[in-house]
């Protein structure tokens, strides 16, 4: 609203109004802006949620520290959705269809994953909502993202070509139209680009149309995954929120970078048009994580609940999909993707061995990973992992794992050059 305001003043020669055109003053102000909102409204809404009694279930598992959770407020991941909304709202291109998309994302999981906290909380039923209702609204938006990735005039590319002299790269050349496309980016191989429609070029004139439904499954997919995997890394004070920030800042940078066709040239990927507004998204992002991170470091003041960590699963699979990277989310979202391993690897080797040997056995001392390294060795639980011996501190599997997701962040940007 702010952007349309400013932009209405500028005809008018205001001093100061035409810095709104400005993608970098946008994103900057979308950081700040959100980062002030999670902090200040944020200790009033955690105020609220302890007026209401709105505090965790915690079931006894044997971890440290885990009892002294009891009664933490949850739902805190509204804090993340208003920190995000509202800079987009004021700062962003709201007639951008890559910006509405990520809007609706934030929103949709966002529902889905107050309906959960809430039939937790209020209704006293730790299980929440439903499996397959949660998988239904994954797959729901998942398919208004892969329908408006594919039908959308709007949704454009410009793909990049390499022009060759005496067997070297002399330059990177980019159509002079732009075309709907299921281009997108795949890591480690010379030409980086690579199109849905190739995996049904046996369906000849019709492979573009079976290109699309490919598209669309694969977004689904994607979607259902990383809101899942962020939801399975929500178990400690601020695995989720660090994680996501760090992820945040990784997606940003590589948003502008398809949005500028100079810098798209030097790296020798795709140019997508509009998609700049995505850089002001991730700022709201990174402010909203960043301010969130405030209160929910350990020891948390407030838990996200399900309302954050599918948004935020959510958010991150929708964007990467929209700059065309979402074949790098297996290296970006990798804390994401080993979390859900080890619960499928657990389940499958458990019910695999009780049937095989009529007592079930663990890989893992528990899962998802993170619990693995707060329960001690030797505790009576036969896994085929007992190390660590010796319980490892909250603060400390946190940190670590932030560490690792910095380091998986600069592989992902590496890719982009490294063929």
């Amino acid at each position: 609203m702010l952007y349309y305001l400013f932009q209405y003043l500028d005809q008018f020669d205001l001093p100061g109004a035409g810095v709104f055109k400005y993608i970098s003053f946008r994103t900057g102000a979308a950081f700040i802006l959100s980062l002030i909102i999670a902090t200040v409204i944020g200790r009033r809404i955690i105020n609220k949620l302890q007026l209401l009694q709105i505090g965790e279930i915690v079931r006894d598992l044997g971890l440290e520290g885990q009892m002294s959770k009891k009664g933490t407020p949850t739902m805190g991941g509204i804090i993340i959705i208003i920190a995000i909304i509202i800079p987009c709202l004021l700062l962003g291109k709201l007639n951008n269809t890559y910006l509405i998309l990520m809007l609706v994302t934030t929103l949709w999981l966002g529902s889905i994953g107050f309906l959960d906290d809430y039939i937790k909380v209020f209704k006293k039923d730790k299980e929440g909502l439903h499996g397959r209702f949660k998988i239904i609204g994954q797959v729901g938006l998942g398919l208004i993202v892969g329908l408006t990735m594919w039908l959308s005039p709007a949704v454009v590319i410009r793909e990049n070509s390499e022009v060759y002299a005496r067997g070297e790269v002399q330059e990177v050349q980019y159509k002079a139209q732009e075309t709907k496309s299921f281009l997108t980016t795949i890591p480690f191989v010379k030409n980086n680009n690579f199109n849905y429609d190739s995996i049904v070029s046996f369906m000849g004139d019709q492979a573009p149309f079976w290109g699309g439904i490919v598209f669309v499954i694969i977004t689904i997919l994607i979607v259902t995954a990383v809101s899942n995997g962020a939801n399975l890394t929500d178990g400690l004070d601020g695995l989720a929120t660090g994680t996501s920030a760090i992820i945040g800042v990784t997606l940003g940078i590589l948003a502008y970078l398809s949005s500028h066709i100079n810098y798209a040239s030097y790296l020798n990927i795709m140019f997508i048009p509009g998609c700049e507004e995505m850089v002001v998204f991730a700022g709201a992002f990174i402010g909203a994580t960043v301010g969130f991170l405030w209160y929910n470091s350990y020891p948390a003041q407030v838990f996200m609940g399900d309302t954050g960590s599918l948004t935020l699963g959510g958010i991150i699979a929708v964007f990467a999909i929209i700059i065309r990277k979402e074949l790098l989310i297996p290296i970006l979202c990798g804390i994401f993707l080993v979390e859900n391993l080890s619960v499928i690897l657990q389940v499958f080797y458990f019910k695999y061995t009780k049937k095989r040997f009529g007592e079930g056995r663990r890989i893992f001392k528990m899962t998802p990973l993170h619990h693995h390294f707060q329960k001690p060795g030797n505790s009576g639980i036969q896994a085929w992992i007992q190390k660590p011996f010796q319980a490892v501190p909250e603060s400390k599997i946190v940190v670590r794992f932030w560490i690792i997701g910095i380091i998986l962040a600069a592989v992902t940007i590496v890719t982009l050059k490294l063929r």
